[in-house]
């Protein structure tokens, strides 16, 4: 359009005369450079405005120029939100992750961190952005491997913060001298490890003394065989019958607690009448006593018709195992109780005793296995150390929580207390 002015300005100057022809193309010249002036100015608004802003209206060439703008400016916005929102799901992802992630840039400044990496090396993203990170976390070994720049082999760190964390440290380098250090607890597994060593040496050291006592005694029988006593050599041989029987059952109890603890079968579904389970229970501690203690039993006729749900093989070794171990430890003379009784909606199996009692600092790890708060006097009375810990495994399995109270040289009382789920009451007798 402005054109056009031009143009009628030129041919007026050709008819009216070159000065009022001249003027006239002047003015459409001026009109022209004021319009391109004017969309050069709103081009320039529009360029700092907020990203997505529409793109200016025109005329003419600006129109199509506009129209050219506002679809590359469409597609650059797009593109914008895409990379936008790839970077937060990438970054909500390494929030999710189990593993601490530093993102450190060529001066090993911290650049980005995670929360897990927060907690595992005690920094705060919102005051340590840009410090560099041995300016933070100053372990020699950390340091040191950071700066060697040999990262084939990660690095087990020991923080003496957070509780004593052990943490398996990989730094994997990448773009322009950047970092990515990647964190991951250890603490159980450790914790674990040293628990399977201790177990292996328990294990060895258990089955190891009797069987050097087995074949001590049979090198003796068959060294001097005629110049034993017929009942000499009866002595020696119940002595290796006993420790051979003591190996047996330790392993027995290894296996049952291996099977326990490596996802057997959730317990069965039995209907275990509760008298009947107790008195077994009674009679077995009865026998195992010879007569050394004085025994009681108490099974309220109300709650004698009491039935477990669970597996009856179970829970007789859990009770049969608390009652064995009150008469172990009581000495002769002593008393040991056993009894049933309703506790709230569910039942209590518990067992009380007079004996040497466990002092307070033992309790909390008596089920663990093999641990024992007088080595000597476990050997001398039969036990394995894994009782107690195959007791905690049982109750587990049927929801089931054991209660230890005790105190030295008075005596100790362990209960196992089950709930309502597994336990069902005969119905209340008909009213007269």
């Amino acid at each position: 359009m402005l054109g056009l002015l031009a143009l009628a300005g030129a041919l007026m100057g050709l008819v009216a005369g070159a000065s009022a022809g001249l003027a006239v193309f002047a003015a459409g010249l001026l009109v022209l450079l004021a319009h391109h002036l004017r969309n050069l100015a709103r081009l320039s608004e529009w360029t700092h405005d907020p990203v997505g802003t529409p793109v200016p209206r025109a005329v003419g060439i600006w129109s199509q120029a506009f129209s050219d703008l506002s679809r590359r400016s469409k597609l650059a916005y797009d593109l914008r939100e895409r990379l936008s929102a790839a970077l937060q799901r990438f970054r909500d992802a390494s929030q999710a992750m189990p593993d601490g992630v530093l993102y450190l840039s060529e001066s090993d400044r911290i650049e980005w961190i995670n929360r897990k990496a927060e907690q595992h090396f005690d920094l705060d993203h919102r005051r340590d952005l840009g410090v560099p990170v041995t300016n933070l976390v100053r372990q020699p070994e950390f340091v040191r491997y950071l700066a060697a720049g040999d990262y084939a082999e990660p690095l087990v760190m020991h923080c003496a913060r957070g509780g004593g964390l052990s943490l398996l440290i990989q730094v994997v380098p990448f773009g322009d001298d950047q970092k990515m250090v990647v964190s991951r607890d250890i603490t159980q597994l450790e914790k674990l490890e040293t628990m399977r060593r201790d177990f292996i040496a328990n294990v060895s050291h258990e089955l190891r003394t009797p069987l050097t006592v087995v074949s001590g005694f049979l090198e003796t029988l068959l060294d001097g065989y005629d110049e034993f006593e017929r009942e000499d050599a009866l002595h020696y041989l119940q002595l290796a019958l006993d420790q051979s029987k003591r190996m047996q059952n330790l392993i027995e109890d290894l296996l049952t607690l291996s099977a326990l603890e490596t996802g057997a079968p959730e317990a069965a579904e039995d209907e275990v009448p509760v008298a009947e389970l107790v008195r077994e229970v009674y009679e077995d501690a009865v026998l195992l006593s010879a007569g050394r203690h004085e025994m009681g039993l108490a099974i309220d006729d109300e709650e004698a018709g009491d039935v477990l749900l669970g597996s009856r093989k179970e829970l007789h070794s859990a009770f049969a195992n608390l009652a064995s171990n009150a008469v172990r430890y009581t000495p002769a003379g002593g008393r040991v109780h056993i009894s049933w009784q309703r506790l709230g909606e569910g039942g209590e199996f518990a067992v009380a005793d007079t004996g040497i009692g466990i002092d307070p600092e033992h309790i909390p790890r008596l089920t663990e296995r093999f641990y024992r708060v007088d080595r000597g006097r476990s050997r001398e009375t039969g036990g394995t150390g894994l009782g107690l810990a195959i007791v905690k495994h049982i109750l587990s399995r049927h929801h089931a929580e054991l209660r230890i109270a005790s105190e030295p040289r008075k005596g100790s009382r362990f209960s196992v207390v089950l709930p309502a789920s597994r336990l069902r009451r005969p119905p209340p007798p008909p009213r007269k």
